[in-house]
């Protein structure tokens, strides 16, 4: 399937002429057991695709929340092989819901790229994120996901002209990220007036859907950025809720489950008598 299940989905939600929500979790936050709970408890509680963090020491595009998370998943002994892992486990119910892996170079370049591309896709992987990995050197990490099946789907920013955009979609498939704010995840919030000709800028580039993600927090923030890009990601503010029921020594994956349930509805229901997102 792999790479398929993306078009697949992105397909469907055209047909309904709505955007997606693209829930973001770290894979072992706050252990293996409880992470594999909440990422089986997404799909139900309304996520169309599910983006799974795979933790590493030095996330530079992360704010304080998704590092905290990383530092609990590391403390807990999660590993990329262990996220693939997870994804199997996660695969045995659920075979139709994309995932996303996102992440560093260093692990998929210790793991080895072919090795890697081979156990994801066997695992069920669809798609892979790589923050720090730049177009210029990533032609062997994209031949080895192309001869798996994977998707390779890579970031565009507010910086990125025009000239950049030709680089940056070059052998992209699946989607689009469009980080919509300068800076790291979860600090700042996206302002859909600014997001609008900046997804559209990077669709007619790409020819493929757009995601926008790394502001947005809220459901009002979600539904309005829903209304002009193919898709929403959320995760800071999940993975906040894992922190938050630890603190409160609630039941972490309700509380996760709860929020996405939230943040999905708000998407789902932003394009009521809007029209269908544009081609």
């Amino acid at each position: 399937m792999t790479v398929h299940r993306i078009e697949t989905r992105f397909a469907a939600l055209k047909a309904e002429g709505r955007a997606g929500f693209i829930a973001y979790v770290m894979a072992g936050d706050p252990d293996a057991k409880t992470a594999l709970e909440i990422v089986k408890g997404l799909p139900a509680a309304g996520a169309d695709l599910i983006e799974l963090g795979f933790p590493f020491s030095d996330p530079v595009a992360e704010g304080p929340p998704i590092q905290r998370a990383g530092q609990r998943a590391l403390a807990g002994h999660m590993t990329l092989r262990g996220t693939l892992d997870l994804v199997r486990a996660f695969r045995q119910d659920d075979q139709t819901t994309p995932i996303i892996l996102m992440g560093y170079l260093n692990p998929v370049l210790s793991y080895g790229f072919e090795p890697f591309a081979h156990d994801a896709a066997q695992a069920g992987v669809d798609g892979l994120i790589v923050v720090d990995c730049p177009p210029e050197e990533a032609d062997p990490l994209v031949d080895a996901l192309d001869q798996a099946g994977v998707a390779l789907i890579r970031l565009a920013t507010p910086t990125s002209d025009d000239a950049r955009l030709q680089v940056v979609v070059r052998r992209t498939s699946g989607f689009v990220y469009y980080v919509s704010v300068a800076g790291v995840t979860g600090v700042k919030e996206a302002d859909a007036a600014v997001v609008a000709p900046a997804v559209a800028r990077v669709r007619k580039a790409s020819g493929l859907p757009v995601a926008v993600g790394f502001g947005v927090k809220t459901p009002e923030r979600a539904a309005a950025v829903a209304r002009v890009a193919d898709a929403v990601v959320v995760g800071s503010v999940l993975v906040e809720q894992v922190a938050a029921g630890l603190a409160a020594n609630e039941n972490v994956t309700v509380r996760v489950l709860e929020t996405a349930r939230a943040l999905a509805q708000a998407v789902r229901a932003a394009r009521v008598d809007q029209g269908a997102i544009p081609a």
